[in-house]
């Protein structure tokens, strides 16, 4: 019996066209973002027949999960196990101030991501731990389902390294572009997945 999640970024936030680390910041998706969520919604509901759409807690994934949930009748339910990365000190910093505050702790974040817990914050491991037991818990309540999970781009990395048995030092090689669709599917043992950082539905939107 196969399990299908599809797995989602949150569309575009003010933070994602100026770059900082959002983390556990609330940030709502702005106007572009708030497209590309209806985009992705109707990409969705067009290919796959959800049972149940769950999201990180925070705003910006909450909205976007909120318009696919809403194109299928369903309602988002949020799920602390996609909760984004606790950046601690740096949260809210763009790339310049952390450079100049913390220069050793961007660098190593950049070089060895999988070596990196932030000061006041939290690490990877701690992120891959979490989002992986939350696919799992997922893909236990709807077995031989469907369902979509909205979630950040260090989650989503960070569960694809699971899916894929990968150590976290792959981190920066894996793309997660705003509201990328991934499709896995879990088989009772095992997972495969079988699409990832698809944002063709923007292209088609003019996003």
């Amino acid at each position: 019996m196969t399990t299908t999640i599809l797995l989602i970024r949150h569309g575009q936030t003010a933070w994602n066209r100026n770059p900082r680390f959002r983390g556990q910041m609330e940030v709502p998706l702005d106007e572009t973002g708030l497209q590309q969520a209806q985009a992705t919604a109707e990409y969705v509901a067009a290919r796959w027949h959800l049972s149940a759409v769950y999201a990180s807690p925070m705003s910006r994934a909450l909205q976007t999960a909120q318009a696919v949930a809403a194109a299928q009748g369903l309602e988002a339910q949020p799920h602390s196990g996609f909760l984004d990365l606790n950046f601690g000190v740096l949260q809210g910093m763009d790339v310049k101030e952390a450079e100049t505050k913390y220069p050793d702790v961007l660098r190593a974040w950049i070089e060895t991501p999988h070596l990196v817990r932030f000061p006041q914050g939290e690490g990877l491991a701690e992120v891959r731990q979490r989002a992986a037991a939350g696919l799992r818990d997922v893909a236990t309540r709807h077995a031989g389902e469907t369902v979509a999970v909205v979630a950040h781009t260090v989650v989503n990395k960070a569960a694809l390294c699971a899916v894929l048995d990968l150590g976290l030092e792959h981190f920066w090689q894996l793309g997660q572009d705003t509201c990328a669709v991934n499709v896995i599917e879990w088989d009772g043992s095992g997972y495969l997945l079988k699409l990832m950082n698809d944002t063709s539905h923007l292209w088609r939107a003019g996003q």
